[in-house]
C-alpha cells in the first residue's frame, strides 16, 4: 500500500443474480488481502465493482465487524509510514505544521476547502481553527499541496487588498459601477409611439418588469445606447417609464407565452415572458420574499426584547 492512502468502504449491495451480499474496497496489499481472504472465503474479486463482493445477508454486519478489528492496526501501520515519509521529504511551508498529525491553518478560502475535503481522514477542528489529516493521507495533502498553498495566499489579506484595488483601478470595474447606478432609477426606456401597458408583468432586457407610470421624459440617446442597446425607438423618440420587480403572487398570475418573442418585440425592449423565465423569476422572488420577511420578524423581534420592563 506504499503511497496510498489507507481506506476501506463497505456497500450493501445485490449480487448479479439478485443473492444479498456487501461489497469491500480497500487499496492493494498482499498481507491484507491474505488475511481479508481467509476471514471471507467465499468473497470474489469483482472488477467492474473495483471491489470484493461478499455474499450473504450478514455481509455488511460481518464485513463491518472485521473491519473494526483489522483496520485499527492497518490505520496505525499506515500513519507509520506517512510519519516517515514526511520525516525524509517534509512539507515547508507557513500553512503546515507537523504535531500529532499535520495541522493545516490557512486564511479563509473556499478553494482550500474544497481541495481539503478530497483528502481522506481531513477534518475540521473548531477549536484550533484548522484543519487536521492524519499522516496516513500525507501522500493525498503533498499531491495537491500546491494549489492549496496557492489558494492560501491568494487569499491573504494584503493580497485580496491589492486584487481589490485592482479591480477598481479597471474600466470594467467603472462600467459596473455606472450599470448598478442606472438599475437603481429602477426606470426603462420604452418607445413613444408603443407604450408598455401598466401593471402587468412583462419581460425586458433587465429582467421581468411592471410598469408603472410613464413618464414622457426624453432618454438621453448615450445613456440609452450605453445601458440599453436593444432597444429601439425605430425611428421615433425613446421615453422614460418607471417600473419594478414583480412579486411573487404577480409571478404566479402571469400567463406565459408559448412562442419566442417576435423581433418587434424585442426592438421595442418588451415581451411576454416564458414559463422557463416565470419558474426562474418565481423561485428567486419567493426566496427573497422569505428572506426579507425573516430579517423584520428578526428586526421586530430584537425591538421587542430592547423595550424596558415596568
Amino acid at each position: 500500500m506504499a503511497g496510498e492512502t489507507v481506506q476501506f468502504s463497505v456497500t450493501q449491495r445485490e449480487a448479479d443474480d439478485g443473492a444479498p451480499g456487501a461489497t469491500a474496497a480497500f487499496p492493494y496489499d498482499r498481507m491484507t488481502v491474505e488475511r481479508f481472504r481467509a476471514a471471507f472465503p467465499r468473497a470474489r474479486w469483482r472488477e467492474d465493482l473495483g471491489a470484493w463482493f461478499v455474499p450473504g445477508t450478514t455481509a455488511e454486519r460481518r464485513l463491518n465487524a472485521w473491519s473494526g478489528r483489522e483496520w485499527t492496526g492497518v490505520l496505525a501501520h499506515a500513519d507509520d509510514r506517512g510519519r516517515d515519509a514526511f520525516a525524509f521529504e517534509p512539507l515547508a511551508s507557513p500553512y503546515l505544521e507537523a504535531a500529532d498529525d499535520l495541522v493545516v491553518r490557512t486564511p479563509y478560502s473556499r478553494a482550500v476547502i474544497a481541495e481539503l475535503r478530497m483528502v481522506p481522514w481531513a477534518r475540521w477542528d473548531p477549536a484550533a481553527k484548522a484543519w487536521r489529516v492524519p499522516f496516513r493521507s500525507f501522500e493525498e495533502l503533498r499531491r495537491r499541496w500546491p494549489g492549496i498553498e496557492e489558494a492560501a495566499r491568494q487569499a491573504e489579506p494584503e493580497a485580496r487588498r491589492k486584487r481589490q484595488a485592482s479591480r477598481r483601478a479597471s474600466p470594467e470595474h467603472a462600467d459596473r459601477l455606472a450599470e448598478a447606478a442606472e438599475r437603481r432609477r429602477n426606470r426603462y426606456p420604452v418607445p413613444e409611439d408603443a407604450l408598455p401597458p401598466v401593471g402587468r408583468v412583462l419581460q425586458t432586457h433587465v429582467g421581468c418588469a411592471v410598469f408603472e407610470v410613464v413618464t414622457g421624459e426624453v432618454v438621453e440617446p448615450s445613456v440609452g445606447a450605453r445601458f440599453y442597446p436593444c432597444v429601439s425607438a425605430r425611428g421615433g423618440t425613446l421615453i422614460w417609464a418607471t417600473q419594478r420587480r414583480p412579486t411573487h403572487e404577480e409571478l404566479v398570475r402571469t400567463w406565459p407565452s408559448k412562442e419566442a418573442p417576435a423581433s418587434a418585440e424585442l426592438a421595442r425592449g418588451r415581451w411576454q415572458p416564458s414559463i422557463e423565465v416565470l419558474r426562474e423569476e418565481r423561485r428567486r422572488t419567493a426566496s427573497l420574499e422569505h428572506a426579507r420577511a425573516t430579517s423584520r420578524s428578526r428586526r421586530r423581534g430584537a425591538d421587542v426584547s430592547t423595550e424596558p420592563v415596568g
